[in-house]
This record gives structure tokens, C-alpha cells and sequence, in this order.
């Protein structure tokens, strides 16, 4: 009997992982199962670009997967169920989707629709190990007005909203940024350099790029300016209105659009469960990245609460997703076909920024991702961001290729 595997979730850590699996598994040992709410891999790395009105290459997931064993189960997940082991999902329309019979043929119509059997609906899909990859959204994180009025673009829908919305305005209005990270910069300078005609503001709570070496931070200030972005630092949003954000000091900020983005929120899924999670719902995993509750469950991605060189916690990124994809695929190969399990901790190189299409940020980091003096600024930075986001996606879009890797027998069930 082949041993189920499903994976919840095809951003860039459950695609990775899906094709690696596929990768190094024998196909008529395991059965493959990838997950997702729509029919497109989405470069969430760019919704910075889509928001501001780029169009971005289309990439339908159906494509990327042909041919690599893998199943694509174009549906939502409704729930999981880790002491039963399974997995409740329903297509777009709400309607319930159920697992095929081996070798019941596949029939799918329409952006969205559900992949499913003939025969009744139950809903529920069975797994001997599940790989959970249903990332995270936007976290307006409480603050009065936030969900009301502001835009986040964690997601393709929420990039498309505020893409719409700025193309409403006119000349002369204000658009504020809230949030100093990597993706409230990047959403800053792509705005203002794609409408010079906006007043841009940015809204940061403590120093501008107050996590980057000495030359990132110069090298920050300057393009930031150079595009006519106002920054507003030790500045904490307490609320957001239609036509402006206020402070805790008692300020007002003019906004005719305000976009959010403090930080990044877990899928709700997993607190719902049995499995250990953290308190903000991440799921608790070893060095491994598999459950420290529930065995037969690995998290990867955004979902996962994980450590890496020095015992640090990896931050929500695809630079920690992609690596932890590679790990769970590679430990649960090596825990079905009596392989070696990897030891060495997941590491950081760099922190990539692009600041327009024309400028960028490489600031280089520790292996537990502090900054150091290095940094590589200007348009070389910006062509290397550029390779790594388009590396990425091709490493997703042809998951079984690369360097040649024996397909294993699988010989035994997980320790349990």
C-alpha cells in the first residue's frame, strides 16, 4: 500500500517541499499530495510590484506539476484533524472534496474548481504524514480601523485591492506605509517610484532599517529620499481612519490610502488542532522540522516555529521557508527508506531589498541573521534581488529538476 503524503499549501515552502518529495521518493511507494486555495503559484516576493500595477508572469500550478507524480488538489482547507489523520477540505463554490479511489481518474473546471472523485463527498483526506504549508496573512494586530481601512499585501487578493485603489487617486494624495521591515520598504519605494505624482510617507516604529548595518541604513536613506518619500520614525499607528492614521503621541497623519504592514499572522488552522503550537499558532517542530507533538506532521514556512543557527528563531521569510521545505522533505525521506537524517541548522547568508525596480538592498548577515558591515547597495544589489526572486520561482516551477537524485525505495513506516 502506498504511504500517503499530503502537503497543505503551495506558496513556496509546500511547492518546494512537494517536488522534492517527489524527487527522492519512488512513485508507486508514495502517493503525493499537494493542497492549495487557488489554481496559481503566486511569488508573494513581488506583491510589493503587483500592487503597484506591474503585471506579473502567470503560473498555474497544473503546469509546474504535470508529469512530477504530484496530485494537485485545488481546494481549501477547512480543518485537520492530527490525532485521526486527516485533513477536511471544500472547493471554491463551499462544496466538500473527497479523496479518489487509486487510479479514479481526476476531472477539474474552471479557475478554482475542485479536483474531485465521482461518488459521495465526505470531505476528508486521509495522510500517513502531512507536510502543513498554509503560511500566513496580514496581522493588523488590533489596532482600530486597521481591517476596516488599510490594505495589506500578504496576498494576491489584497495586492490586487490596493493595485485597484491606487489607481483611484488622484495626484497630489497621500499614501502611508505602516511598518519599517523589509516588506513595508519594499512596498514604499515601489509605490512612490511608480507614482512620482503621491505624496508617500512611511510609518516606523523604531529607526529607519534599525536591523541594518551602518551602510544599509546610509544607503536606505538615501534612495528613500531620492524617491520624495517622507519617513516618520518612533512612530507608533494607533488608528486608521479613510483619510489618515493616528499616532500614539496624539498625530495625524493625512493618508488617502494606508497600507499595513506591521507583520504576518499564522493560518488559524493549526490552533484549532491538537498539535503544539506557540502562542501566536505556530506549530512547535524539532530540528527536523516535524511536530514535537504529533510525529507523522511537519511544518514548514511561515506556519512553523523553528530554530536555526544559535538556537534563533527563524523569522517568517522565504529565506527560511525555501531551506525548512528542504529539510522536511529530506528527513521524512530519510525516515521512510533509512536514510541519514540532515543535522546541520538552517542558516542566513543575506537579507534581500529591492527599492524600486532600479535599486536595492543586500545587507549580509550572521547565520543567526544579525547584520554585519557588508552590504551591497545600488543597481548590482538590485539585479541580485532580482536573480534571487527569479530563482526561487524556478526552483518551484520545475520541481523535479536539478541535479540528478536516485529515487528511494521506501522500506519502513515513520517512527512513531
Amino acid at each position: 500500500m502506498q504511504h500517503r503524503i499530503i502537503v497543505l499549501g503551495a506558496g513556496y515552502a509546500g511547492a518546494v517541499a512537494a517536488g522534492r518529495l517527489a524527487r527522492r521518493l519512488r512513485r508507486e511507494d508514495v502517493s503525493i499530495t499537494l493542497v492549495n486555495a487557488e489554481p496559481d503559484f503566486v511569488e508573494r516576493v513581488r506583491m510589493h510590484q503587483l500592487a503597484a500595477g506591474q503585471d506579473l508572469r502567470p503560473r498555474p500550478l497544473r503546469e509546474m506539476f504535470a508529469g512530477t507524480g504530484v496530485e494537485l488538489r485545488i481546494a481549501r482547507v477547512t480543518g485537520v484533524d492530527a490525532d485521526r489523520r486527516t485533513v477536511t477540505v471544500v472547493d471554491a463554490n463551499g462544496a466538500a472534496v473527497t479523496a479518489p479511489e487509486p487510479g479514479t481518474a481526476m476531472t477539474a473546471s474552471g479557475p478554482g474548481a475542485a479536483m474531485t472523485a465521482s461518488g459521495p463527498a465526505s470531505g476528508e483526506l486521509a495522510y500517513d504524514t502531512l507536510v502543513y504549508a498554509l503560511g500566513s496573512g496580514w496581522d493588523d494586530q488590533g489596532v482600530p480601523g486597521a481591517a476596516e481601512h488599510a490594505y495589506g499585501i500578504a496576498d494576491r487578493p489584497g495586492a490586487l485591492r490596493l493595485r485597484a485603489r491606487l489607481a483611484r487617486i488622484d495626484a497630489g494624495q497621500a499614501v502611508v506605509v505602516v511598518g519599517g521591515g523589509l516588506t513595508g520598504l519594499e512596498a514604499a519605494a515601489e509605490i512612490a517610484e511608480a507614482r512620482p505624482d503621491l505624496a508617500v510617507a512611511l510609518a516606523v516604529r523604531g529607526d529607519l532599517g534599525g536591523r541594518l548595518s551602518p551602510r544599509g541604513r546610509g544607503h536606505l536613506r538615501k534612495v528613500l529620499g531620492g524617491l520624495g518619500i517622507t519617513v516618520h520614525e518612533h512612530t507608533a499607528v494607533t488608528g486608521v481612519g479613510a483619510d489618515r492614521v493616528t499616532t500614539a503621541d496624539g498625530g495625524v497623519i493625512p493618508a488617502a490610502v494606508t497600507v499595513w504592514t506591521t507583520g504576518f499572522a499564522v493560518h488559524p488552522i493549526a490552533e484549532a488542532t491538537t498539535l503544539e503550537v506557540s502562542g501566536t499558532g505556530r506549530i512547535v517542530v524539532d530540528g527536523t522540522m516535524r511536530s514535537v507533538s504529533h510525529p507523522d506532521v511537519y511544518a514548514v514556512g511561515d506556519a512553523a516555529l523553528a530554530t536555526g543557527a544559535g538556537n534563533r528563531p527563524l523569522r517568517m521569510s522565504c529565506a527560511s521557508g525555501t531551506p525548512a521545505a528542504w529539510r522536511a522533505a529530506d528527513a521524512i525521506t530519510a525516515r521512510l527508506t533509512g536514510g541519514r537524517l540532515p543535522k546541520a541548522p538552517i542558516r542566513y547568508v543575506n537579507q534581500c531589498v529591492s527599492l524600486g525596480r532600479g535599486e536595492g538592498l543586500i545587507q549580509y548577515v550572521t547565520a543567526d541573521d544579525r547584520a554585519v558591515r557588508a552590504a551591497l547597495t545600488g543597481r548590482l544589489a538590485a539585479v541580485y534581488k532580482e536573480l534571487v526572486c527569479r530563482g526561487a520561482a524556478w526552483a518551484v516551477a520545475n520541481p523535479t529538476l536539478g541535479l540528478p537524485v536516485r529515487r528511494r525505495r521506501v522500506t519502513r513506516e515513520q517512527a512513531r
